[in-house]
């Protein structure tokens, strides 16, 4: 410690008037307080006004809180952290000190607040003074004002505190805060909650090594303080030592060594029945006052309203997440030529439980379907709805009905419902064996599709309202994007919950976790994991749910390729160009077997869209990779009337069309896109002679096709 010569400092000349008193008669010493290094400096003069032998203080502030009663402590501490951050340059504060005979002082402390350039407060420099004489008349009035203030300031920052508790786990970090105990001026605590057949739970205790062996579970038969407050209703104060040995010898030895004077246990109880209780014990105190017990019951009072909201909402909360878990799928499928990973997340704020789902469908055909949707709200009802509205898409699907005919249809159902909730959407559809994927989205995000080299792009999906509105407007058309996956390709479907950051628009969310998609694990798994980690850290409002599906096996180079022409009506040549198209790519891709049956097909798709149209068509031939090789046809137009099969006319010469294609295709079919269709035939092909043999290039892995 560093000597300085004694005596006080001068003070400023706008140093606020000290109390009119004879300076003769009242002993003044200075302190400068360094706040960097916490050490305190005492000139003699206060040392003889705190009682307190130069040999025996070592330099540090710690050491003077010691000499005071923990409430007078706690008071100075609350005026000298109150100028520190409202940016006052000087507090005044009375306070008690304890003699070496144990008696109680008055003293006086003065203190200016000394900032750098930047504001920050780095020294407080003052006086203390023997107050006694100054207070000898009004000692018991100051005492008393002071000691309201005090209650009522503690009373309000508890009450505002616990205003912010909503699960019980958050009025348990209110009380285990270090604050909290200071403003209790305790020493330790502990909370018990009163369970079905008479078990007192204790839920917290603090600081950690207030801890009782043997205590975590006891009942309200036993000897223990929250037993018989429970048994009573009615609060015990613990006076002294003598007291708490006296009446509860089976703790006693376990709390002696703590060093606890007093302790003050509350019952805790909620519309006329006890649900827990509370006890606080003190190292500096013998006794309560009629004041302070005052205080203490009706901080229990409000402790047991929040008690009880906390348990009521966790009660709330356990069974809206045992619905929401329960209407989720319980295993995912195992899927042929797929891998799949799926997530759920609940919302950190709020904790509450929400309408997110997904879900994976088995299909005839090696087919798989992949559902991701969020039902609007945050609450059982939108579980409930989650749960329906998933069971339906799901038998829809399994009935056999297009992407497009299987949303429409759950948005019809939504808004039958009785329930003023809409959900939005993603279905996609994957036949794993070629490889093509219908995606189907009704006012959901678009998904993401991870190549295997770990590049990772969104993919732009055309899409109708949300389910429910759609039905609601009469406007359940639902175009049908067509991709295709790659081996080793990933698609990522997932909630907004997943995007959105308040303060941030949905596009520098996309951003974001596009860089985290390129940037993370390689297995999906791992990868699932780890957005999950960002969205923890991240913390926000919503929940999230998030699925991940990778086509399994090897990419290895087409055998083909995808060729494209547009045909437009009144166009010979385009339709001869096209025409050659398809017979150059038979040719090439080895299928000239069958050559005459392709050709034939395309031609007559072609000529019927061009016919049965207002406008042109698109011709489409690609190869698909699978454990047969097909070639595929696509016949596009921008019609939204389906083709059907009919009997031929009186002169033979049209009405064989479909006929025709059904006979000569190995399959065939009819998909929605956009505002048209497209018609499509497959055709089984042979391998390829050798690696010799050359074709058109162009091969599409991943991108939208249509």
């Amino acid at each position: 410690m560093v000597d300085r010569a004694a005596g006080a400092p001068a003070l400023p000349d706008d140093w606020p008037a000290a109390p009119e008193t004879s300076l003769a008669l009242t002993r003044m010493g200075s302190f400068d307080w360094d706040l960097a290094s916490g050490l305190m400096h005492l000139d003699g003069h206060a040392h003889l006004v705190l009682d307190l032998p130069a040999e025996e203080y070592d330099g540090r502030r710690a050491s003077l809180m010691a000499l005071m009663p923990s409430e007078e402590a706690a008071r100075l501490d609350a005026r000298v952290a109150q100028a520190l951050k409202s940016g006052r340059d000087h507090y005044g504060v009375y306070f008690r000190i304890r003699r070496r005979d144990g008696t109680l002082r008055w003293t006086h402390s003065q203190g200016r607040v000394r900032r750098d350039t930047d504001g920050r407060p780095v020294r407080i420099t003052g006086i203390v003074r023997d107050a006694t004489a100054e207070l000898a008349d009004s000692t018991a009035r100051i005492a008393a004002d002071a000691e309201r203030r005090w209650q009522t300031s503690v009373a309000e920052a508890i009450t505002a505190a616990l205003a912010h508790a909503r699960t019980v786990q958050d009025v348990i970090d209110v009380l285990k805060d270090v604050h909290g105990l200071e403003l209790f001026g305790a020493r330790s605590l502990v909370l018990g909650l009163l369970e079905p057949g008479g078990r007192i739970h204790l839920v917290a205790e603090g600081p950690q090594e207030a801890f009782v062996p043997g205590t975590r579970y006891t009942r309200v038969d036993e000897q223990y303080p929250m037993s018989e407050v429970i048994r009573t209703l009615a609060p015990r104060f613990i006076e002294g030592r003598e007291d708490f040995a006296e009446s509860y010898p089976i703790l006693w030895p376990h709390i002696e060594p703590l060093g606890v004077e007093a302790a003050a246990y509350l019952p805790l109880i909620a519309q006329g029945r006890p649900i827990g209780a509370f006890g606080l014990l003190y190292a500096d105190r013998t006794g309560f006052n009629a004041e302070e017990r005052n205080l203490l019951v009706a901080i229990g009072s409000t402790l047991a309203q929040s008690v009880q909201r906390a348990v009521l909402y966790d009660q709330e909360h356990d069974l809206a997440e045992g619905l929401q878990q329960a209407m989720l799928p319980r295993r995912i499928p195992d899927v042929p030529g797929a891998q799949i990973a799926v997530r759920y997340r609940s919302a950190r704020i709020g904790r509450d439980i929400g309408g997110d789902w997904y879900d994976v469908i088995t299909l005839p055909g090696g087919r798989v379907g992949a559902v991701i949707g969020d039902v609007q709200g945050h609450d059982t009802d939108a579980a409930a709805v989650m749960g329906q509205l998933r069971i339906v898409l799901r038998a829809y699907a399994a009935e056999g009905h297009t992407p497009a005919t299987v949303m429409a249809r759950a948005s019809g159902f939504l808004h039958e419902l009785d329930t003023d909730r809409f959900a939005t959407c993603l279905y996609a559809e994957a036949d794993l064996s070629t490889g093509v994927v219908q995606v189907v989205r009704a006012g959901h995000v678009d998904p993401l599709l991870r190549d295997t080299d770990g590049s990772c792009r969104r993919i732009p999906v055309d899409g109708g309202l949300p389910l429910g509105l759609s039905a609601e407007f009469g406007r359940l058309e639902y175009p049908v994007t067509t991709l295709e996956l790659d081996p080793g390709q990933t698609l990522l479907l997932y909630t907004d919950g997943l995007v959105e950051q308040p303060g941030s628009d949905l596009d520098d969310g996309m951003q974001l976790l596009t860089a985290l998609v390129r940037g993370g694990p390689r297995d999906i798994q791992h990868l699932a994991d780890r957005l999950c980690e960002v969205v923890d850290e991240r913390g926000g409002e919503d929940d999230v749910a998030l699925l991940l599906m990778r086509r399994r096996g090897t990419l290895t180079p087409r055998s083909g390729g995808r060729l494209h022409q547009p045909v437009a009506q009144n166009d010979p040549e385009a339709l001869r160009s096209a025409r050659r198209m398809v017979r150059s790519a038979v040719v090439a891709w080895g299928a000239g077997v069958r050559a005459d049956e392709i050709e034939l097909v395309a031609d007559e798709l072609t000529t019927n869209a061009l016919m049965h149209t207002d406008g042109g068509a698109e011709v489409t031939v690609r190869v698909l990779a699978g454990p047969q090789r097909r070639l595929r046809v696509e016949v596009e137009d921008g019609s939204s009337a389906l083709p059907r099969r009919r009997e031929a006319g009186d002169s033979g010469v049209s009405g064989r069309g479909l006929l025709l294609v059904d006979r000569l295709a190995d399959a065939w079919g009819v998909e929605p896109r956009g505002s048209g269709k497209c018609v499509w035939c497959e055709f089984t092909v042979p391998e390829r002679p050798g690696p010799g043999s050359a074709g058109p290039s162009g091969g599409t892995a991943g991108v939208p096709l249509g």
